[in-house]
């Protein structure tokens, strides 16, 4: 398909710079397969029934916005920032550096905070290779518990480029942009669909009989890469790891069976359930949904609003019809909704 298919004019005021409070007081536009409906957030549970599953990603962000300078080599040093975005290993990262002109294979690079410039807060890595759009691997000196340790000193929660460009992170966001069940370390961007989750939710969530899983997508930095291919076939996805242990499985499988559905909360707990074809799995993805794309895993889904020409607003055009979500975010623009990752949410039904 033409990603010209995806574009829709934003007024930037809609562009949301912080979540609503209490977080459950956001809107909630649920997208019937032939109505619209304007609610609450915190009305989620009267459109799911007893034995349904919430399915969340528990993935925690970390502050993996990084600054330091280019140093070691003969002439200036450069300021250079990076945005990590997957874990190699114990003490390798990929990451999106700028000015990734300024960097060659070899190169050594000091990383610090802007409030620590001792040196005792410094954090060093090497350049261990280039590749295209600005990414890099980094070798850092330390390894395991004492990088990631390093890293949240140094680093920065990473805000996405709509709401970084237009403020500075502060203390507010570390707490912001976490939902209530973030605990597996890794993501360098949240699952926001979550963040609308409030206990008070969760507890309605459960007297009404509705179950909660977990499983684990570690958010990379390419959510936010602008699709610049014409035709949606050209565009490559960036890889990022997820887990969905043989239990949950299991317990998915069962309450299918019981006639429950399973609710994906977020595209990125849908992107890993659809990769996993509702059988265990841990590795990585790279799965691309478009338009034309049978759904295995997924029977609602609920997700924010998102970029015009994304990878995002295809799979959930995909999942409730291009016409659909067209019509529904016309009408979210005209009704005030606020949107992407601090914004309102939806709650949508498959296509027919």
């Amino acid at each position: 398909m033409r990603v010209s298919d995806f574009d829709f004019e934003l007024p930037p005021e809609r562009i949301a710079l912080r979540p609503a409070s209490p977080r459950d007081s956001s809107k909630l536009l649920v997208v019937w397969q032939e109505a619209l409906e304007d609610r609450i957030f915190r009305e989620l549970p009267d459109f799911l029934r007893a034995g349904d599953v919430l399915v969340f990603n528990n993935t925690r962000v970390i502050p993996a916005a990084l600054s330091g300078h280019r140093v070691g080599r003969l002439g200036t040093t450069p300021k250079i920032d990076v945005l990590l975005h997957m874990r190699l290993d114990g003490h390798r990262w990929k990451a999106f550096a700028k000015p990734a002109k300024k960097l060659e294979q070899g190169d050594r690079v000091r990383f610090f905070s802007d409030k620590k410039t001792s040196e005792t807060n410094n954090l060093y890595a090497i350049i261990e290779k280039k590749g295209e759009a600005g990414e890099v691997t980094l070798g850092f000196d330390l390894h395991g518990p004492a990088l990631d340790e390093a890293i949240a000193i140094v680093g920065e929660m990473p805000l996405p480029p709509y709401i970084a460009g237009k403020r500075g992170t502060d203390e507010k966001d570390k707490a912001d942009y976490q939902t209530i069940f973030a605990e597996r370390e890794g993501a360098v961007a949240a699952p926001t669909a979550g963040l609308h989750f409030t206990p008070e939710v969760m507890e309605r969530l459960q007297r009404s009989e509705i179950s909660q899983e977990y499983i684990t997508l570690h958010v990379g930095a390419g959510t936010f890469l602008p699709v610049k291919a014409e035709d949606t076939e050209d565009h490559r996805m960036h890889a990022e790891w997820g887990e969905v242990t043989a239990a949950t499985v299991e317990r998915l499988k069962a309450a299918r069976a019981r006639g429950g559905r399973i609710v994906a909360v977020g595209t990125t707990s849908l992107r890993l359930l659809e990769s996993s074809g509702l059988e265990p799995f841990s590795g990585t993805t790279e799965i691309f949904i478009t338009p034309g794309y049978r759904f295995r895993a997924v029977d609602l889904l609920v997700t924010n609003f998102h970029l015009p020409k994304s990878t995002l607003f295809m799979l959930v055009s995909a999942f409730a019809g291009l016409d659909r979500m067209r019509s529904a975010y016309a009408h979210a623009i005209a009704n005030d909704y606020r949107f992407y990752s601090y914004g309102d949410s939806s709650l949508l039904f498959p296509a027919p």
